[in-house]
């Protein structure tokens, strides 16, 4: 299986070690483009692959997107046409990516991924919308579980709504304590600061335009915003109703827009 992966960053190249792990139950071989084609000769040096120029006429029996949220469509449109039986993307959001790859990859095998980790702490849960199956997708869909991931099918509408609860809103509530904390000695910390300190360092060890992206994609930090304002200003008996909302094991709460 050929497999053009358009993005050389990091999940570019897992997408690819992915493909062409030992572990792989299939024979794949990857090239790489990238609009700094710097940083696609540098994802080659280090493994098995090559790299191609974004502007070549070259053909893929797969192309793979690894691009910003917000570059899938225009990505699609131009490297749609570069692929033989299958397209997806691995950008972590779907419903316009599916869209698109609808629109300009009808008679393509068509997929969406999100891995639901940074490439440095997989294994992971791997999300998929599978718009349109077929063989490379299958295969694609078994590399990624050889590589010990769990992928899990849901549909592009349950997972943006999902992601945001899990990116959107989750990022903003750490980010957010983390601005308005104070530093203390580390003799204060309690259980509960020390996990959102450890939490906190764990989401700004990333790149700034990738976590900007989530937040231009899906709603989430308003909401949050919103909640934390209630808590805020809630007496004693308000407190404790919000208390008892949040008590809940995830599955009953009840959402209040």
């Amino acid at each position: 299986m050929d497999v053009l992966v358009v993005g050389a960053g990091e999940i570019g190249r897992w997408v690819a070690d992915t493909l062409t792990g030992t572990d792989a139950p299939t024979d794949a071989w990857v090239a790489f483009t990238d609009r700094d084609q710097a940083t696609a000769s540098d994802a080659a040096a280090h493994r098995a692959a090559e790299t191609v120029a974004p502007e070549a006429n070259t053909t893929h029996d797969v192309v793979c997107l690894s691009v910003p949220m917000s570059a899938v469509p225009a990505a699609v449109e131009t490297y749609a046409p570069r692929a033989t039986q299958a397209i997806v993307d691995v950008s972590g959001e779907m419903t316009a990516s599916v869209a698109a790859m609808r629109e300009h990859a009808s008679d393509l095998a068509r997929a969406s991924y999100h891995p639901l980790f940074a490439p440095p702490r997989v294994p992971g849960n791997v999300a998929v919308v599978v718009d349109e199956p077929g063989e490379s997708v299958s295969a694609i869909t078994a590399a990624i579980e050889a590589g010990g991931n769990e992928v899990f099918e849901t549909s592009a509408a349950e997972h943006d709504r999902a992601m945001e609860t899990v990116q959107a809103g989750a990022h903003a509530a750490v980010l957010a304590w983390r601005l308005a904390a104070d530093p203390v000695r580390e003799e204060f910390h309690t259980p509960v600061s020390a996990a959102l300190e450890s939490v906190a360092d764990t989401v700004t060890e990333g790149s700034p335009a990738v976590y900007a992206e989530i937040q231009q994609a899906f709603d989430g930090a308003d909401a949050v915003a919103t909640a934390a304002t209630d808590l805020a200003d809630a007496d004693a008996s308000q407190f404790a109703a919000l208390y008892e909302r949040a008590r809940g094991d995830g599955t009953t709460r009840e959402r209040h827009d």
